[in-house]
């Protein structure tokens, strides 16, 4: 079983050698440009910040270590097309001729997808639910962020919409494989509702607002997905193919006993 295993184990660790190596080269590259990518980062909590408000830093290795968590979320959104080339490379050898070709719409519109739910998050969460939070009871209170902390809160909010947004990819690759159609998608809607609101509440901040802007898009992204399995495996067009078989298996039957016969 091991001989077998094997060979897989040995592709498995190349395609994360070639991974690794990328966002370990994109690190070095973006650990030059840290500030002006850590600027950009901060500029939605600039914009909502009150009067006499201003980032901060509370330990004296935060900002090394803020330096280092920027340059490597940015050398990850980076490295995707890499990434998920190497996850396509991986899995291709159970695949069909015809669904390897694929290789580059599916790193095309898996890295599209991702930047599409983090560029959402940025320009439309982000702003919108640090308003509220940086805001409230600021009458009382002197807002002051600490930047590792904001950029902890900050990645995981982008990377979060990021996996969420790539929903249809995910559905169009299990439909591809027959695992799922548009039938067992809308079967099983009425529980992806309660899943996304519950995956939303975890990954955004703690206010219903910020809530439903995460829930809201992922909910007609699932809707997207139907479509997406209705297109690649339709299970009216599975059901058809098999009353056929059924259909051939019935005529079969008398003409064989006519043989006999």
């Amino acid at each position: 079983m091991f001989d077998e295993l094997r060979p897989h184990l040995a592709e498995l660790r190349k395609r994360l050698g070639i991974s690794v190596a990328t966002v370990f080269i994109m690190f070095f590259i973006c650990f030059s440009f840290w500030e002006p990518i850590l600027a950009w980062m901060i500029a939605p909590l600039n914009g909502v910040l009150p009067s006499g408000s201003h980032v901060i830093f509370t330990k004296v290795q935060e900002p090394f270590f803020t330096a280092l968590k920027v340059s490597f979320f940015t050398a990850f959104i980076f490295s995707l097309p890499i990434l998920f080339w190497q996850f396509w490379l991986f899995v291709s050898p159970g695949l069909y001729e015809e669904e390897k070709r694929m290789v580059l719409p599916f790193v095309f519109f898996a890295t599209l997808m991702f930047v599409s739910g983090s560029a959402f998050c940025y320009y439309i969460v982000v702003p919108i639910g640090f308003n509220f939070l940086i805001n409230f009871g600021s009458q009382l209170f002197t807002a002051l962020p600490s930047i590792g902390e904001y950029v902890g809160f900050f990645t995981k909010l982008l990377f979060g919409f990021g996996l969420a947004f790539e929903l249809p990819v995910i559905t169009f690759f299990f439909a591809k494989l027959g695992l799922v159609d548009d039938k067992a998608l809308i079967g099983f809607f009425r529980y992806a509702i309660i899943i996304i609101f519950a995956v939303s509440a975890v990954l955004t901040p703690p206010d219903v607002l910020t809530q439903f802007l995460m829930a809201g898009p992922l909910v007609v992204l699932y809707g997207l997905s139907v479509i997406v399995a209705r297109v690649v495996n339709p299970a009216e067009k599975k059901e058809e193919e098999k009353e056929t078989e059924e259909t051939k298996e019935e005529t079969k039957e008398p003409k064989e006993i006519e043989e006999k016969e």
